[in-house]
Protein backbone atom coordinates (compact mmCIF):
# COMPACT_ATOMS: atom_id res chain seq x y z
CA UNK A 1 0.00 0.00 0.00
CA UNK A 2 1.77 2.15 0.49
CA UNK A 3 4.60 0.95 -1.43
CA UNK A 4 3.80 -1.17 -4.25
CA UNK A 5 6.80 -3.71 -5.01
CA UNK A 6 8.45 -3.62 -1.52
CA UNK A 7 8.80 -7.13 0.11
CA UNK A 8 8.05 -6.58 3.78
CA UNK A 9 10.60 -9.97 4.30
CA UNK A 10 13.21 -7.71 2.66
CA UNK A 11 12.91 -4.74 5.49
CA UNK A 12 12.08 -7.14 8.13
CA UNK A 13 14.21 -10.11 7.68
CA UNK A 14 17.88 -8.95 8.70
CA UNK A 15 16.62 -7.82 11.80
CA UNK A 16 14.64 -11.30 12.98
CA UNK A 17 17.70 -13.53 11.86
CA UNK A 18 19.99 -11.03 14.39
CA UNK A 19 17.33 -11.46 17.27
CA UNK A 20 16.87 -15.60 16.35
CA UNK A 21 20.64 -15.80 16.45
CA UNK A 22 20.21 -13.69 19.79
CA UNK A 23 17.77 -16.87 21.04
CA UNK A 24 19.73 -19.54 19.82
CA UNK A 25 22.83 -18.67 21.15
CA UNK A 26 21.61 -16.56 24.44
CA UNK A 27 23.97 -14.77 26.53
CA UNK A 28 26.94 -15.06 27.57
CA UNK A 29 28.55 -14.97 31.02
CA UNK A 30 30.62 -11.67 31.97
CA UNK A 31 33.00 -13.72 33.84
CA UNK A 32 33.98 -15.72 30.14
CA UNK A 33 34.51 -12.61 28.32
CA UNK A 34 37.98 -12.85 26.63
CA UNK A 35 39.90 -15.57 28.84
CA UNK A 36 41.79 -16.69 26.18
CA UNK A 37 45.24 -15.49 26.58
CA UNK A 38 46.27 -17.28 23.19
CA UNK A 39 43.93 -15.11 21.17
CA UNK A 40 44.14 -11.81 23.11
CA UNK A 41 47.16 -11.78 24.96
CA UNK A 42 46.19 -8.20 26.52
CA UNK A 43 42.25 -8.62 26.66
CA UNK A 44 41.54 -6.23 23.94
CA UNK A 45 39.19 -7.90 20.89
CA UNK A 46 41.38 -9.49 18.67
CA UNK A 47 40.68 -10.17 14.84
CA UNK A 48 42.13 -12.24 12.43
CA UNK A 49 41.66 -13.01 8.51
CA UNK A 50 42.41 -13.69 4.95
CA UNK A 51 40.93 -12.49 1.93
CA UNK A 52 42.11 -15.42 -0.81
CA UNK A 53 43.07 -13.97 -4.72
CA UNK A 54 41.81 -14.99 -8.00
CA UNK A 55 44.70 -17.99 -7.98
CA UNK A 56 43.93 -19.38 -4.93
CA UNK A 57 40.61 -19.94 -6.11
CA UNK A 58 41.28 -20.83 -9.23
CA UNK A 59 43.68 -23.92 -8.16
CA UNK A 60 40.87 -24.52 -5.52
CA UNK A 61 37.64 -24.93 -7.28
CA UNK A 62 35.80 -26.86 -4.32
CA UNK A 63 36.89 -23.49 -1.85
CA UNK A 64 33.27 -21.54 -1.84
CA UNK A 65 34.69 -18.98 0.55
CA UNK A 66 36.69 -16.30 -0.88
CA UNK A 67 36.72 -13.63 2.72
CA UNK A 68 37.03 -14.99 6.28
CA UNK A 69 37.68 -12.81 9.19
CA UNK A 70 37.56 -14.57 12.72
CA UNK A 71 36.74 -12.03 15.60
CA UNK A 72 37.05 -12.46 19.41
CA UNK A 73 35.65 -9.65 21.35
CA UNK A 74 32.52 -7.27 22.16
CA UNK A 75 29.80 -7.82 19.66
CA UNK A 76 30.74 -6.77 16.10
CA UNK A 77 27.27 -6.87 14.83
CA UNK A 78 24.49 -5.64 16.85
CA UNK A 79 24.26 -1.80 16.86
CA UNK A 80 21.46 -0.01 18.62
CA UNK A 81 18.49 -1.34 18.07
CA UNK A 82 14.95 -1.90 19.69
CA UNK A 83 14.93 -4.21 22.36
CA UNK A 84 15.36 -3.01 26.17
CA UNK A 85 18.80 -1.28 26.31
CA UNK A 86 20.09 -4.16 29.04
CA UNK A 87 19.72 -6.77 26.30
CA UNK A 88 22.35 -9.40 25.94
CA UNK A 89 23.76 -11.57 23.20
CA UNK A 90 27.37 -11.51 24.26
CA UNK A 91 29.23 -14.14 22.70
CA UNK A 92 32.61 -14.00 22.25
CA UNK A 93 33.57 -15.84 19.05
CA UNK A 94 32.12 -14.28 15.64
CA UNK A 95 32.83 -15.97 12.08
CA UNK A 96 31.92 -14.07 8.92
CA UNK A 97 32.65 -15.21 5.26
CA UNK A 98 31.78 -14.29 1.99
CA UNK A 99 31.34 -17.01 -0.92
CA UNK A 100 32.45 -16.19 -4.18
CA UNK A 101 30.22 -13.81 -6.72
CA UNK A 102 28.70 -13.15 -3.02
CA UNK A 103 28.13 -9.15 -2.44
CA UNK A 104 27.45 -9.38 1.56
CA UNK A 105 28.93 -11.78 4.31
CA UNK A 106 27.43 -14.25 6.33
CA UNK A 107 27.75 -14.78 9.79
CA UNK A 108 27.76 -16.59 12.67
CA UNK A 109 28.84 -16.28 16.59
CA UNK A 110 29.28 -18.58 19.88
CA UNK A 111 31.41 -19.12 22.83
CA UNK A 112 34.79 -20.55 22.72
CA UNK A 113 36.84 -21.93 25.80
CA UNK A 114 39.66 -24.56 26.29
CA UNK A 115 38.15 -28.10 26.33
CA UNK A 116 39.50 -29.07 29.49
CA UNK A 117 38.16 -29.41 33.08
CA UNK A 118 39.50 -26.38 34.41
CA UNK A 119 38.90 -24.20 31.05
CA UNK A 120 42.88 -22.85 31.41
CA UNK A 121 44.45 -25.56 29.05
CA UNK A 122 43.92 -27.79 25.73
CA UNK A 123 42.23 -27.43 22.15
CA UNK A 124 39.94 -24.37 21.90
CA UNK A 125 36.60 -25.31 20.55
CA UNK A 126 34.26 -22.68 19.99
CA UNK A 127 30.22 -23.95 20.32
CA UNK A 128 26.79 -22.88 18.86
CA UNK A 129 23.77 -23.78 20.59
CA UNK A 130 21.90 -27.49 19.91
CA UNK A 131 25.58 -29.02 20.76
CA UNK A 132 27.02 -27.56 16.96
CA UNK A 133 30.29 -26.48 16.22
CA UNK A 134 31.25 -22.95 15.10
CA UNK A 135 35.03 -23.74 14.94
CA UNK A 136 38.44 -25.15 16.23
CA UNK A 137 41.18 -22.72 17.32
CA UNK A 138 44.85 -22.70 17.60
CA UNK A 139 47.33 -19.84 17.50
CA UNK A 140 50.88 -21.11 15.92
CA UNK A 141 54.07 -19.80 16.52
CA UNK A 142 54.19 -16.92 14.21
CA UNK A 143 50.48 -15.60 15.95
CA UNK A 144 48.50 -17.08 12.66
CA UNK A 145 45.25 -18.61 13.63
CA UNK A 146 44.38 -21.88 12.76
CA UNK A 147 40.69 -22.22 12.20
CA UNK A 148 39.12 -25.84 11.75
CA UNK A 149 36.26 -28.11 12.04
CA UNK A 150 34.27 -24.69 10.21
CA UNK A 151 30.89 -26.99 9.26
CA UNK A 152 29.13 -26.62 6.09
CA UNK A 153 26.27 -26.11 6.96
CA UNK A 154 27.27 -23.30 10.08
CA UNK A 155 24.70 -20.73 8.45
CA UNK A 156 21.89 -23.30 7.41
CA UNK A 157 19.62 -24.40 10.53
CA UNK A 158 19.84 -28.26 12.00
CA UNK A 159 18.63 -31.09 9.55
CA UNK A 160 18.72 -28.81 6.40
CA UNK A 161 19.93 -31.30 4.31
CA UNK A 162 16.59 -33.48 4.96
CA UNK A 163 14.47 -30.54 4.81
CA UNK A 164 16.24 -28.80 1.65
CA UNK A 165 17.33 -31.68 -0.71
CA UNK A 166 20.78 -32.89 -1.50
CA UNK A 167 21.13 -30.36 -4.66
CA UNK A 168 19.64 -27.16 -2.71
CA UNK A 169 21.44 -27.76 0.70
CA UNK A 170 25.04 -28.38 -1.37
CA UNK A 171 24.24 -25.10 -3.20
CA UNK A 172 23.95 -23.27 0.43
CA UNK A 173 26.37 -24.98 2.45
CA UNK A 174 30.22 -24.46 2.24
CA UNK A 175 32.63 -26.05 -0.05
CA UNK A 176 34.11 -29.31 0.89
CA UNK A 177 37.26 -27.39 1.25
CA UNK A 178 36.10 -24.73 3.25
CA UNK A 179 37.89 -25.38 6.63
CA UNK A 180 41.58 -25.61 8.19
CA UNK A 181 41.91 -21.90 7.18
CA UNK A 182 45.12 -20.15 8.57
CA UNK A 183 44.04 -16.44 9.21
CA UNK A 184 46.45 -13.44 10.03
CA UNK A 185 46.44 -11.33 12.81
CA UNK A 186 44.82 -8.31 11.74
CA UNK A 187 43.71 -4.64 13.47
CA UNK A 188 40.30 -4.84 15.17
CA UNK A 189 38.79 -2.54 13.11
CA UNK A 190 39.35 -4.63 9.74
CA UNK A 191 36.99 -7.11 11.42
CA UNK A 192 34.60 -4.39 12.62
CA UNK A 193 34.44 -3.06 9.24
CA UNK A 194 34.30 -6.67 7.68
CA UNK A 195 31.07 -7.55 9.71
CA UNK A 196 29.63 -4.28 9.08
CA UNK A 197 29.25 -5.28 5.33
CA UNK A 198 26.78 -7.57 6.50
CA UNK A 199 24.36 -4.60 7.01
CA UNK A 200 25.54 -1.67 6.21
CA UNK A 201 23.68 1.09 8.31
CA UNK A 202 21.79 3.60 6.63
CA UNK A 203 22.57 7.31 8.56
CA UNK A 204 18.61 8.39 6.92
CA UNK A 205 17.30 5.66 9.67
CA UNK A 206 17.89 7.58 12.44
CA UNK A 207 17.94 6.13 15.93
CA UNK A 208 15.42 3.28 16.67
CA UNK A 209 12.00 3.61 17.70
CA UNK A 210 12.71 2.74 21.68
CA UNK A 211 14.73 5.92 21.95
CA UNK A 212 12.61 8.50 19.64
CA UNK A 213 9.43 7.27 21.12
CA UNK A 214 9.75 7.55 25.44
CA UNK A 215 7.15 5.43 27.51
CA UNK A 216 5.37 8.41 28.91
CA UNK A 217 4.66 10.09 25.48
CA UNK A 218 2.02 9.96 23.19
CA UNK A 219 2.33 9.78 19.32
CA UNK A 220 0.31 9.27 15.95
CA UNK A 221 2.00 7.85 12.63
CA UNK A 222 -0.51 7.62 9.52
CA UNK A 223 -1.28 8.08 5.94
CA UNK A 224 -4.54 9.04 4.09
CA UNK A 225 -4.87 7.64 0.45
CA UNK A 226 -6.30 10.03 -2.11
CA UNK A 227 -8.50 8.77 -4.61
CA UNK A 228 -5.78 8.61 -7.43
CA UNK A 229 -3.52 6.20 -5.57
CA UNK A 230 -6.83 4.28 -4.68
CA UNK A 231 -7.43 4.04 -8.34
CA UNK A 232 -3.70 2.87 -9.70
CA UNK A 233 -4.05 0.04 -6.70
CA UNK A 234 -7.70 -1.68 -6.79
CA UNK A 235 -6.51 -4.73 -4.48
CA UNK A 236 -5.56 -2.18 -2.02
CA UNK A 237 -8.20 -2.17 0.97
CA UNK A 238 -6.56 0.57 3.32
CA UNK A 239 -8.17 4.41 3.05
CA UNK A 240 -6.19 5.56 5.59
CA UNK A 241 -4.05 4.30 8.62
CA UNK A 242 -3.23 5.59 12.14
CA UNK A 243 -0.86 3.98 14.51
CA UNK A 244 -0.57 5.83 18.08
CA UNK A 245 -0.40 5.27 21.48
CA UNK A 246 -2.93 7.76 23.49
CA UNK A 247 -4.06 8.59 27.12
CA UNK A 248 -5.71 4.89 27.41
CA UNK A 249 -2.56 3.40 26.33
CA UNK A 250 -0.24 5.59 28.50
CA UNK A 251 -2.43 4.92 31.23
CA UNK A 252 -1.73 0.85 30.72
CA UNK A 253 1.62 1.11 30.44
CA UNK A 254 2.13 3.48 33.83
CA UNK A 255 -0.16 1.15 35.51
CA UNK A 256 1.91 -2.60 34.70
CA UNK A 257 5.05 -1.74 32.63
CA UNK A 258 8.30 -1.59 33.34
CA UNK A 259 10.54 1.85 31.65
CA UNK A 260 13.94 -0.13 32.25
CA UNK A 261 12.60 -2.81 29.46
CA UNK A 262 10.56 -0.41 27.23
CA UNK A 263 9.39 -0.91 24.64
CA UNK A 264 8.26 -4.51 26.66
CA UNK A 265 4.54 -4.57 27.64
CA UNK A 266 4.25 -1.14 25.19
CA UNK A 267 0.71 -0.97 23.72
CA UNK A 268 -0.36 0.62 20.76
CA UNK A 269 -3.94 1.09 18.97
CA UNK A 270 -3.91 0.39 15.02
CA UNK A 271 -6.95 2.36 13.38
CA UNK A 272 -7.87 1.46 9.73
CA UNK A 273 -10.51 2.95 7.58
CA UNK A 274 -11.27 0.90 4.11
CA UNK A 275 -12.83 1.61 0.90
CA UNK A 276 -15.34 -0.87 1.87
CA UNK A 277 -16.67 0.90 5.22
CA UNK A 278 -17.31 4.49 6.17
CA UNK A 279 -16.49 3.67 9.95
CA UNK A 280 -12.76 3.31 11.14
CA UNK A 281 -11.62 -0.37 13.23
CA UNK A 282 -9.23 0.02 15.56
CA UNK A 283 -7.41 -2.74 17.02
CA UNK A 284 -4.44 -2.53 20.26
CA UNK A 285 -1.75 -4.57 20.09
CA UNK A 286 0.93 -5.34 22.60
CA UNK A 287 4.27 -5.04 21.47
CA UNK A 288 8.25 -6.23 22.29
CA UNK A 289 11.54 -5.04 21.31
CA UNK A 290 13.13 -7.69 18.87
CA UNK A 291 16.19 -7.03 16.99
CA UNK A 292 15.84 -3.88 15.08
CA UNK A 293 11.72 -3.77 15.10
CA UNK A 294 8.80 -3.76 17.41
CA UNK A 295 6.86 -7.07 17.21
CA UNK A 296 3.32 -6.14 18.58
CA UNK A 297 0.81 -9.04 18.88
CA UNK A 298 -3.05 -8.24 18.34
CA UNK A 299 -4.54 -8.03 22.66
CA UNK A 300 -8.01 -8.68 23.11
CA UNK A 301 -8.27 -6.08 26.02
CA UNK A 302 -10.28 -3.37 24.13
CA UNK A 303 -12.20 -6.06 22.32
CA UNK A 304 -13.71 -9.64 22.42
CA UNK A 305 -13.09 -12.15 19.78
CA UNK A 306 -13.97 -15.80 19.01
CA UNK A 307 -11.39 -16.89 18.09
CA UNK A 308 -7.54 -17.03 19.83
CA UNK A 309 -5.69 -13.73 18.36
CA UNK A 310 -2.48 -14.43 20.24
CA UNK A 311 -0.70 -15.04 17.11
CA UNK A 312 -1.88 -11.97 14.71
CA UNK A 313 1.29 -9.77 14.64
CA UNK A 314 2.52 -6.61 13.09
CA UNK A 315 5.89 -5.59 12.64
CA UNK A 316 7.13 -1.91 12.85
CA UNK A 317 10.42 -0.73 12.21
CA UNK A 318 11.97 3.02 11.91
CA UNK A 319 12.07 4.45 8.35
CA UNK A 320 13.89 6.97 6.20
CA UNK A 321 13.45 10.48 7.77
CA UNK A 322 12.03 9.74 10.48
CA UNK A 323 8.84 7.34 9.21
CA UNK A 324 8.03 4.40 10.55
CA UNK A 325 7.23 1.54 8.67
CA UNK A 326 4.53 -1.25 9.83
CA UNK A 327 4.52 -4.43 8.10
CA UNK A 328 0.78 -6.56 7.98
CA UNK A 329 2.12 -10.04 6.51
CA UNK A 330 -0.44 -12.41 7.42
CA UNK A 331 -3.92 -10.26 7.88
CA UNK A 332 -2.83 -9.51 11.61
CA UNK A 333 -4.12 -6.04 10.51
CA UNK A 334 -8.23 -5.22 11.01
CA UNK A 335 -8.67 -4.38 7.77
CA UNK A 336 -10.46 -7.41 8.00
CA UNK A 337 -12.14 -9.22 10.99
CA UNK A 338 -9.12 -11.21 12.84
CA UNK A 339 -11.71 -14.34 13.14
CA UNK A 340 -12.44 -14.72 9.95
CA UNK A 341 -11.81 -17.29 7.19
CA UNK A 342 -10.23 -14.01 5.12
CA UNK A 343 -7.99 -13.28 7.90
CA UNK A 344 -5.89 -16.96 7.55
CA UNK A 345 -4.05 -16.42 4.74
CA UNK A 346 -2.00 -14.03 3.37
CA UNK A 347 -2.61 -10.00 3.31
CA UNK A 348 -3.20 -8.90 -0.50
CA UNK A 349 -0.63 -7.89 -1.94
CA UNK A 350 -1.34 -4.07 -1.52
CA UNK A 351 -1.88 -4.21 2.33
CA UNK A 352 1.47 -5.45 3.66
CA UNK A 353 3.52 -2.32 4.19
CA UNK A 354 3.08 1.06 5.26
CA UNK A 355 5.19 3.90 5.14
CA UNK A 356 3.46 6.30 7.80
CA UNK A 357 4.26 9.86 8.53
CA UNK A 358 4.11 11.88 12.00
CA UNK A 359 1.06 13.46 12.81
CA UNK A 360 -0.15 15.51 15.33
CA UNK A 361 -1.84 14.17 17.84
CA UNK A 362 -5.57 15.37 17.38
CA UNK A 363 -5.17 13.47 14.10
CA UNK A 364 -5.23 10.22 16.15
CA UNK A 365 -8.37 11.03 17.99
CA UNK A 366 -10.83 8.30 18.58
Amino acid sequence: MAFKGLDWRAVFTAGLSAALLGALFGPACADDALKLTELSPNGADACFGHVYDAAHLKAHPKQKVARIFFYYGHDPVSRPNEEPAHSDTSYNGFVTTTVRGAEAPQWAGGWCNHQSEDGKSGAIHCGMDCDRTLASLKVDDKGRLMLSDLQPDIYLDADSEEELGTAEYTRQALGSEDDNFRLDPMPAATCKAEFARIDPIDPALGSPLRERLKPDQAFCYGHDYDAAHLASHPNQLTQSIRVFRGPVELASFASGGDAANWPDGADIAVSVTTREKSGKVTQTYSCQGEANQWRCAASSKMSNFSCDIAQKEIFLKRGANGTMMLANPNSSLAVVDLCSKAADGKTKSDDKVYRLEAMPQSACAP
